[in-house]
């Protein structure tokens, strides 16, 4: 049985780092290969941190061709929506965020022979988990039993024990949204503030954020993502660092057309007027298996 990134679900972490590295021009596949090697086991408890390592699609199928699933696929191309994909994500996550940083330069100065950061992103826990705009962030999540099947790929597959994974980067319009009354800012969510309790259908806006990303397979059971989102941010600019996984990459894309209007029902997610996307990615994040095959 192929053993998924542990760090993907390691809980009661508060402070991330996300790095995005982009590859240096004609870089021998052999070059990458030899940087990337000692990132090959991430660890548990990498002197505190949690150490998930990713791949642009592209990159994946050109490391290890065999281990590429089928429906693995680029970002979508969404009015409104940027993609940004770069090569290599690493995502670090712990309760020290000077481990943290430690991780990150060592990481950082482990592939510059190959490749320099394009992104970073240090994000933290708000309060008890709520987004910038006081909502409890990630209720729909499935549980710690359940979040294996829901963001790995079942044995048997190809990319086995590997995961899909999105990341995006909002920035929150938060004077706009503190504008509005409570029952408004519920509106647009489809849940109450206080304690997350979700609208009935009956009441709940067809435009509220939960109407939109909650979605149904035909046989009436909901398709679930395991998101493990942060805020991130300074005074003048701030939002939240979105990231999910799931065993199927297309349960991305269809959560991102109905968010932006492009579904069926040409309905738009009312969270987009508050909260603006400025990056966008897909990656898969391999077994440990296929990670320590690919590299060495």
């Amino acid at each position: 049985m192929a053993t998924p990134q542990p760090g993907i679900f390691a809980q009661g972490t508060r402070a991330h780092r996300h790095l995005e590295f982009v590859l240096r021009p004609d870089v021998p596949t052999a070059d990458v290969l030899a940087a990337l090697a000692p990132l090959r086991q991430p660890s548990v408890s990498a002197g505190g941190a949690n150490i998930v390592v990713g791949f642009s699609p592209t990159l994946w199928r050109q490391l290890s061709p065999d281990a590429a699933p089928a429906d693995l696929t680029e970002f979508p191309d969404l009015d409104g929506v940027p993609g940004t994909e770069h090569d290599v994500w690493v995502w670090i996550h712990g309760s020290d965020d000077a481990v943290l940083f430690d991780v990150a330069r060592s990481t950082t100065a482990l592939l510059a022979p190959i490749a320099a950061v394009a992104v970073e992103v240090g994000g933290f826990v708000y309060h008890d988990g709520r987004d910038l705009t006081g909502f409890i962030d990630g209720t729909e999540n499935p549980s710690v039993e359940e979040a294996f099947e829901v963001a790995t790929v079942a044995d048997g597959q190809v990319g086995a024990g590997g995961s899909f994974a999105i990341t995006q980067r909002w920035v929150h319009d938060l004077d706009s949204f503190g504008r509005l009354p409570v029952r408004e800012q519920e509106n647009v969510f489809g849940r109450s503030k206080a304690d997350s309790v979700e609208m009935d259908d009956d009441v709940k806006p067809h435009t509220a954020h939960i109407a939109r990303v909650v979605i149904e397979a035909d046989d009436g059971e909901e398709i679930e993502i395991f998101r493990r989102s942060v805020p991130y941010g300074t005074v003048t600019e701030h939002g939240l660092h979105f990231v999910a996984f799931s065993a199927d990459p297309h349960r991305f894309t269809a959560m991102l057309q109905r968010m932006f209007g492009a579904a069926e029902d040409g309905l738009r997610d009312r969270l987009t007027d508050f909260s603006t996307p400025v990056t966008g990615a897909y990656w898969f994040v391999p077994s440990v298996q296929a990670l320590g095959d690919a590299l060495g």
